[in-house]
């Protein structure tokens, strides 16, 4: 059976998730600031029509924020990941077969389910139906044969209210197609950047339909074999597969900004602990081991000669949270400088290689070791998923963290947090 790809988006969702939970956020503009309540990362519709841009500095726009009443909050990611797996967990009762795509968008072939629902546009209101009972959460569905046209309607069921925000592009006539095409910028087709849409746009190509009508071996000739697949996409033909299983990762970054500037060596110690757990977690959760750790600080960021950073081998690939927090507590007092301000901290791990695969060193401590550290990580990863991030940690990560981001504004952790918890009375 070929594939029909169902893409489901939950609509501004770090706003929606806030609004599940307090409801006097409905219908005013709302905000989501990034790490330190440093930018714009999420804006409700009330706030997009301020003309408040993604991205933006936010003490640009405090007074604006200030006249038009505009709610500030910074970002609660542990809420956002928790209510998106609710969410993925729903869409796997409807359809075994998906791709989780970002933490508010995943595709799912529902091919073989669609009839069982009664068509597409059915099918796509159920799940908005079960979402929104189940989490609260309002989602738009697009519904087409190739992922790059599921995507193309499900931006058409978030923004024009006839649909009812499920678009099934195959229940279309040519006619509708061809016109609704001719309607979307070339700029909204996924995977074309703005740079690509001035390209495009120099050439005539302003329109979807435009970007259809053009020849697949001129676009690969000038442009490349990507676009020309997107093209393909465009007019039906399926070039992408659901991608049920996530690639593993190459290299692996943790970094984060200070919520003031640091100056002592134990506190840059503490913050890169605390990067090594993370990133050990990240490592055991695609069965992989790092061979390399890379530890940067920042002293100024934006400017030049005030960046430190330096690679070390580590003994034996590993992806044990001691060995690694070890190699980042040498590597931050081999950088750090008396006198300096630092601003962030952050590591890199790569030489990654599968734990099963990797080459062992020659005076190895045995399998025995390997196996109890094994089982203490696994220990240690149990009860932070089931009690919440930070629940077993090293000591070497700290217990204050004065110097963590600053999140002035941040919700309850609702559904992550027993002290936390959403109170009814």
């Amino acid at each position: 059976m070929a594939p029909y790809f169902a893409l489901v988006d939950v609509n501004n969702f770090y706003v929606s998730c806030e609004r599940v939970f307090n409801p006097r956020l409905e219908g005013v503009p709302v905000v989501v600031l990034s790490n330190n309540d440093g930018c714009v990362v999420a804006r409700s519709n009330e706030a997009k029509a301020l003309g408040i841009p993604m991205g933006a500095p936010w003490f640009q726009l405090r007074d604006l924020a200030r006249r038009h009443r505009v709610r500030t909050l910074s970002s609660n990611y542990e809420l956002y990941g928790d209510m998106s797996a609710r969410v993925v967990a729903i869409l796997r009762d409807f359809a075994p077969d998906i791709e989780v795509y970002s933490i508010d968008e995943s595709f799912l072939d529902v091919a073989p389910v669609q009839a069982r629902h009664g068509g597409g546009t059915a099918l796509g209101q159920a799940l908005r139906r079960r979402i929104r009972q189940w989490t609260g959460l309002p989602v738009c569905v697009g519904l087409a044969p190739t992922k790059t046209l599921a995507k193309l309607a499900n931006h058409l069921a978030k923004r024009h209210p006839e649909f009812d925000g499920v678009c099934d592009w195959g229940a279309l006539s040519a006619q509708e197609q061809s016109a609704w095409m001719g309607r979307v910028g070339v700029g909204e087709i996924w995977g074309v950047g703005r740079r690509l849409t001035g390209q495009l746009q120099a050439l005539g190509m302003r329109s979807v339909r435009d970007l259809c009508l053009a020849g697949r071996a001129f676009l690969q000739a000038r442009f490349s074999v990507v676009l020309a697949r997107v093209a393909d996409e465009l007019r039906g033909t399926s070039c992408l597969d659901l991608e049920a299983m996530a690639e593993p990762r190459q290299q692996i970054i943790v970094s984060r900004s200070f919520g003031r500037p640091v100056t002592a060596l134990a506190e840059l110690q503490e913050a890169l602990a605390m990067h090594a757990a993370r990133a050990a977690e990240k490592l055991r959760a695609q069965r992989s081991v790092a061979a390399l750790v890379l530890v940067s600080l920042h002293a100024r960021p934006f400017r030049t000669g005030e960046r430190f950073e330096r690679a070390f081998a580590l003994p034996e690939p590993t992806d044990d949270t001691r060995l690694l927090t070890g190699a980042v507590l040498a590597g931050a007092g081999r950088l750090f400088r008396a006198g300096c301000a630092y601003r962030k901290a952050g590591l890199l791990l790569s030489g990654l290689s599968a734990r099963d695969l990797c080459q062992q060193d020659l005076f190895d401590r045995g399998a025995g070791a390997r196996e109890r550290a094994a089982r203490l990580m696994a220990v240690m990863d149990r009860i932070n998923r089931t009690y919440g991030p930070d629940t077993l940690r090293s000591a070497a990560s700290g217990l204050e963290r004065p110097w963590h981001m600053r999140s002035g504004h941040r919700s309850p952790r609702y559904t992550t947090c027993w002290e936390e918890l959403p109170v009814v009375s």
